[in-house]
């Protein structure tokens, strides 16, 4: 088997567990897979081939539980997307992001952890800042989904509920940035050979995931997303420390 060839088989493989990772317990999967992309595509496709390929793995996700979508968070989550967008359209080259992954961490740390009083519990306000952040960071940073997942367990902890929602912002998260990297010139065609597998791949892990999510405990399960979203933070921060402030 030729390298090229090999990459694509590893990379399809990649995707279908991290997929399915993401569908059992909301998150998580996208953040692994962005990790281990370098070194196996050039470093200036990853960040849009990551965005297409997790369009299909979110989208496939939702459609596997469509039911439990919240549609009332479609209008401020699009609102805000899209503004982010646009914004990360015109300071993909132009601005520094060292801070973001600690200031990021932390704020993710705060809101996981610390009680929040009543009138500070997310509405659409959060929703629509939410698409904004997601949306604009995702641009520049690629994988950004731990905040996210943070604000909309503070909206509903129940499993299915925040497993399909946080695929559904996802989902208009990527499927802006995939758009806007094509409207920035990146050829999508060009590397159909990788994103078509992943892609599928990416669909199969979805029904994976779904299916093996019924056998999570609910009484488990706020307490497994939570740390998962804790360790994804540290992880943020520990990668702003390592590799040393600016």
């Amino acid at each position: 088997m030729d390298p090229i060839t090999l990459n694509i088989a590893l990379l399809s493989l990649l995707a279908f567990f991290t997929s399915a990772i993401s569908a059992t317990v909301g998150l998580g999967g996208g953040v692994i897979l962005m990790l281990l992309m370098p070194g196996l595509l050039p470093l200036t496709t990853v960040i849009p081939i990551h965005a297409h390929v997790q369009l299909w793995s979110n989208v496939s996700r939702v459609c596997f539980g469509l039911h439990h979508v919240a549609w009332r968070l479609a209008l401020p989550l699009l609102i805000g997307s899209s503004v982010g967008a646009l914004m990360g359209y015109y300071w993909v080259d132009m601005i520094s992001i060292a801070f973001l992954p600690m200031i990021a961490g932390v704020v993710i740390l705060i809101v996981t952890w610390v009680p929040l009083p009543s009138a500070l519990v997310p509405g659409t306000w959060s929703v629509t800042a939410l698409g904004f952040y997601q949306t604009g960071l995702g641009m520049l940073a690629g994988a950004t989904g731990p905040l996210g997942a943070t604000v909309l367990s503070k909206i509903n902890t129940e499993k299915e509920w925040l497993v399909i929602n946080t695929g559904f912002y996802m989902t208009m998260n990527h499927g802006l940035r995939a758009l806007t990297f094509g409207l920035l010139g990146f050829s999508f065609w060009q590397w159909w050979q990788v994103i078509l597998p992943m892609s599928i791949t990416c669909i199969v892990g979805s029904y994976v995931g779904t299916q093996l999510r019924r056998y999570l405990p609910q009484k488990n399960f706020a307490l497994i997303f939570r740390w998962l979203i804790t360790l994804l933070a540290l992880r943020m921060m520990l990668m702003f420390i390592s590799d040393g402030a600016p």
